[in-house]
């Protein structure tokens, strides 16, 4: 049974997908033993604990400097023994140390088609905007394993969701939260259970 620790840092629309997955057996030989949030606000934690799973804060603001934040988050994430890390809308750089630890076994969703509209300073609504800006006409969203560069580890699954007129940021977000991320992030986590990745 493969040991899934989840990292957020808002919503936690991505976990809820991972959650509803588990819960209906379309992930198999997986267990979520956990939710990490840099963010103690976060709504992902509610529903962390509406499903009977253990969660817990680190947030960079409880410590002197990012040294020593990156050392209790390192700590904090071995402390659920995890044989996968799930970010899923996690906005932290994970340290160094962690993806040394855990080599090919994080994986992150990015909601774009890898390599357009990614890397530094891209993330969440940013992607959208810039992707209507470009005139795209199809974007999508990514599932990769983490290495030491921003949304540079090797590609594991993507899916193309069409860009329509009229699309604001906002609308587009959500079209490819529902017709990608939603579906990718689960099946990528089945696949890393099942020795299929």
């Amino acid at each position: 049974m493969l040991r899934v620790l989840v990292m957020v840092s808002g919503g936690g629309t991505n976990l809820q997908a991972i959650i509803d997955a588990v819960e209906n057996g379309s992930v198999r030989n997986a267990e979520l033993v956990g939710v990490i949030s840099n963010n103690p606000g976060a709504f992902a934690l509610e529903r962390a604990k509406k499903h009977g799973i253990s969660s817990s804060v680190v947030s960079p603001k409880d410590w002197p400097d990012r040294e020593a934040f990156n050392d209790a988050l390192c700590e904090e994430v071995n402390r659920y023994r995890p044989g996968l890390i799930v970010l899923a809308g996690f906005l932290v750089k994970i340290p160094p140390r962690m993806v040394a630890e855990h080599r090919h076994e994080i994986i992150n969703i990015h909601p774009s088609l890898i390599p357009s509209f990614c890397g530094v300073g891209f993330y969440g609504l940013r992607v959208h905007e810039k992707a209507l800006e470009r005139g795209v006409k199809v974007t999508g969203a990514t599932v990769h394993y983490v290495d030491e560069g921003t949304d540079t580890g090797p590609i594991l699954l993507q899916k193309a969701v069409e860009v329509l007129p009229g699309d604001t940021p906002e609308i587009l977000q959500r079209r490819v939260m529902e017709q990608a991320e939603w579906i990718l992030l689960p099946k990528a986590i089945d696949m890393i259970a099942n020795g299929l990745a």
